[in-house]
């Protein structure tokens, strides 16, 4: 789905001011103290990481049309006048530019028959969290670092490790002894040192370690509570707002469901959102809505802060049980809500995109689609509502979920009689796992 809108500004050297700024308590901070917590926060308990500091007045002043000069930069630096890095010297895979893909057969199933998908699986290492990789990789790199760190079960990770291999950094990528064998193997095979712990908690302390003592630049948190990743990087999440309003003609949807872990990307999203708003290109933030195994953000919303239990989600790469305040901001900055799914829920909503829509993403993907009924119940959406849904992830990371849920591949005669015995059976729910026996 494409659309004739023109693309937001950009100015020579860009729109950041070079300094971070504390959402919540709103002190100023230098550079130098973006891959920490704010600390004025943290001295009342709260940790919540400083973010870039735009000013985009100098851009909602100018005469004219607002548009991007057409070589602006590869990927998602083509808006790099509204990401904090340096005019030049991007580290870029061709990330960004996904299609948002109208699921009509899909979206009629839950009453939704406008659904729309926004696939970053299309992105190099099939997630969106390339977006972040480009932006901090690269923001990495113009500060001169060496080494590169990183806490993850999966996308995360093997994103890092990618832009890490294109600009010729070191990189450490911390994880989980119960991740697939496929995600250990993406992120390896971009060349990342990939060592595995029993506990979440253990992979923090070691990146706390490392960036305190060895300067290693962090990707991801590491520190409880969780407090976001890398600034620099979770900007380059608002690329993805940038592009759903090109490719909505100039306007922006009634809401986004995105899966949630610790809410970097819908923090990313809502300051892209707010960017539009604040440039005159849109009139106000869509409802965002978080997705979610276990549910502590809409824990939080309701009132009832702190960890929610959990264990054993098939959406293993977004199941938190502790909401960041970055995320519940960004919630709550465009009135919106969290949801959560079980297993078979998601599971379910995977198989019916996959056979109406010709989509297959992860189940922390299409977790998005299996709270849409129970959205649909509580009156958060409407069927007239224009809904996107951020497909973030594909499927083939994690093949042996979804095989773990599915018949066997018979092996038959090679003959149409035998193959029509088989689909008879088939059809009637007795799968024959040989048709030869």
């Amino acid at each position: 789905m494409t659309g004739a809108a023109s693309v937001v500004p950009t100015l020579a050297g860009g729109a950041y001011t070079g300094w971070l700024r504390c959402t919540r308590c709103g002190t100023d901070w230098p550079p130098g103290a973006a891959h920490r917590p704010c600390a004025t926060c943290g001295a009342e308990g709260v940790n919540v990481n400083p973010s870039p500091l735009y000013d985009l007045s100098r851009l909602a002043a100018e005469a004219g049309p607002w548009r991007v000069p057409e070589a602006a930069g590869p990927g998602v630096f083509r808006y790099a006048g509204l990401l904090p890095v340096g005019p030049s010297g991007w580290i870029s895979l061709g990330e960004g530019g996904t299609p948002l893909l109208p699921i009509s057969r899909a979206g009629g199933t839950v009453g939704l028959p406008g659904l729309l998908w926004k696939d970053e699986s299309r992105n190099p290492t099939w997630s969106y969290k390339d977006r972040l990789a480009a932006v901090a990789v690269t923001r990495a790199v113009q500060d001169g670092a060496d080494t590169v760190v990183v806490s993850s079960t999966g996308n995360h990770g093997a994103a890092v490790a990618a832009y890490a291999a294109r600009a010729g950094l070191r990189c450490v990528v911390l994880t989980l002894a119960s991740v697939p064998p496929a995600m250990k193997t993406l992120m390896q095979s971009y060349g990342a040192l990939v060592a595995a712990v029993t506990e979440p908690a253990g992979r923090w302390a070691i990146m706390r370690d490392a960036v305190e003592q060895r300067g290693w630049v962090p990707m991801s948190g590491y520190v409880s509570p969780p407090s976001g990743s890398n600034p620099y990087g979770v900007d380059g999440y608002k690329t993805i707002a940038y592009e759903l309003w090109s490719q909505l003609d100039g306007q922006l949807p009634d809401a986004i469901v995105a899966p949630v872990a610790y809410g970097d990307g819908i923090s990313g999203l809502v300051r892209g959102f707010a960017d539009l708003v604040e440039l005159g290109l849109a009139s106000r933030l869509p409802r965002v809505i978080a997705a979610e195994p276990y549910g502590p953000f809409a824990s939080v919303l309701a009132g009832r802060p702190g960890e929610v239990p959990g264990a054993g989600s098939v959406a293993f790469s977004i199941a938190a049980t502790t909401a960041s305040w970055q995320g519940v901001h960004a919630l709550q900055l465009t009135g919106g809500a969290g949801m959560t799914a079980g297993n078979d829920e998601i599971m379910q909503a995977q198989a019916t995109l996959a056979a109406t829509e010709g989509l297959f993403p992860e189940p922390s993907s299409a977790i998005t689609f299996a709270v849409l009924p129970a959205l649909m119940r509580a009156g958060i959406l409407e069927s007239s509502d224009t809904v996107v849904l951020l497909g973030t992830s594909t499927g083939l990371k994690d093949i042996g979920t979804t095989a773990e849920r599915m018949a066997p591949v018979p092996v038959i005669e090679p003959t149409l009689a035998a193959f029509d015995q088989w689909a008879a059976s088939a059809a009637h729910g007795t799968h024959l796992e040989n048709a030869e026996a």
